[in-house]
């Protein structure tokens, strides 16, 4: 929502820089290994090129492969607490695996991040979909019921950081007594909450908690059909989010430069082992339930791609029309000059998506590249203001 972050009339999140990979299932060898200092230096980069918000990955294993991708990762809680000392303007998220984290914890954590921050903290909730991690922390996930606890968890978690008093509550997940917290957080009613729905019970939760909505597609067709349906059933709750798309950059000087690089970690050096791991994971996890009067058409990328029927790879296509293997599933990428991204960012935006995800294959060495070129042609656009002019 805008009093979170500015007034830009598009907005970027970087995504996923906690974690070995990022968002790339590829052993390329300039792969994005998540140092701590090549973290920290993103980070400060993002803060001074007025990046809105850093968004992490909430992991706890690898996906395997010839990569392992995600096998390295840093938590996020306390990562949140180290960036939000170390920037002064850009939006720090956490994410929260409900089954994981208690919600007093969560309360009592995210009040404390918004004042480490100055009132820049931002909460993530997931639910999970990867049973292999949870048995790490002796928990199982219900595939048909991990959102319905998901509703019941984030109702605490509002009513506590908003400052109730002190309270009781009983529901069908949670029994608990004397819920409060002290301090409550700076951002008033509570710091903004996120969260990215790619099935259709993923996509109903988000449209019920969150004040931002990141969703996943694969042409702008689709995405304009999902912003509208997201939107629709938050009118329902009588919410009014921002929605964002899951979008991965490939920018170089010139085209051709781009396709081959992007066909180069993709394709050719593309980690099957961790794609197929992942479809096996959510295929075990995912609900079978359907939204009231949902058709084919309508079913959402992660839940096509992990149907046993349809796990064949390569289904992500992009702007240039190629699909690889190695894209991550439910990410759009954006591949070409400078002027080819902000094209198709224009694109995008005029659909009514408040901002997109910044992924990189490597984000240390493409990052500044992005803020040299593409964030100067969309100020010239009106889409960005000056980094100086930018309400933090």
């Amino acid at each position: 929502m805008t009093q979170f972050f500015g007034t830009n009339a598009f907005k970027f999140g970087l995504f996923g820089i906690n974690c070995s990979g990022g968002m790339a299932m590829s052993v390329a060898e300039d792969r994005w290994k998540a140092d701590w200092q090549e973290i920290t230096e993103v980070a400060k980069l993002s803060d001074e090129a007025g990046i809105e918000f850093i968004l992490p990955i909430a992991r706890w294993r690898g996906l395997g492969g010839d990569s392992d991708m995600w096998g390295r990762s840093f938590e996020t809680f306390t990562q949140a607490a180290a960036l939000g000392a170390m920037t002064k303007k850009t939006g720090i998220f956490v994410t929260a695996h409900v089954p994981v984290f208690t919600p007093v914890f969560v309360a009592k954590a995210i009040s404390t991040l918004d004042h480490v921050t100055s009132g820049r903290v931002g909460l993530n909730i997931v639910c999970g979909w990867n049973a292999d991690e949870f048995r790490m922390h002796g928990v199982a996930i219900d595939g048909e019921h991990r959102y319905d606890q998901g509703l019941e968890w984030a109702s605490v978690v509002e009513r506590i950081l908003k400052g109730e008093p002190e309270f009781d509550f009983k529901g069908q997940y949670y029994d608990l007594l004397g819920l409060k917290t002290d301090p409550l957080p700076i951002q008033k009613p509570r710091p903004p909450i996120m969260s990215a729905g790619s099935s259709a019970g993923g996509q109903a939760f988000a449209a019920q908690i969150a004040d931002i909505l990141f969703t996943t597609f694969s042409s702008l067709e689709q995405i304009t059909a999902s912003m509208h349906s997201l939107k629709a059933q938050a009118a329902a709750h009588g919410r009014t989010p921002e929605i964002y798309g899951q979008t991965f950059f490939v920018c170089r000087p010139t085209r051709k430069e781009a396709e081959d690089y992007y066909y180069y970690f993709a394709e050719e050096k593309a980690d099957l082992g961790a794609l197929n791991y992942m479809k096996r994971q959510k295929t075990a996890t995912i609900s079978k339930r359907t939204l009231a009067g949902e058709t084919e058409a309508d079913r959402t990328i992660m839940q096509r791609m992990t149907e046993p029927d349809r796990l064949g790879v390569g289904r992500m296509e992009h702007s240039t029309g190629k699909r690889y293997s190695g894209m991550f599933p439910g990410i759009y990428p954006i591949v070409g000059t400078p002027d080819d991204v902000v094209a198709e960012l224009v694109r995008i935006q005029q659909i009514g998506i408040a901002g997109a995800t910044a992924v990189f294959m490597n984000y240390l060495k493409e990052l500044p590249y992005f803020v040299q070129e593409v964030l100067p042609r969309l100020e010239r656009l009106g889409l960005r203001q000056k980094v100086r002019e930018t309400v933090a």
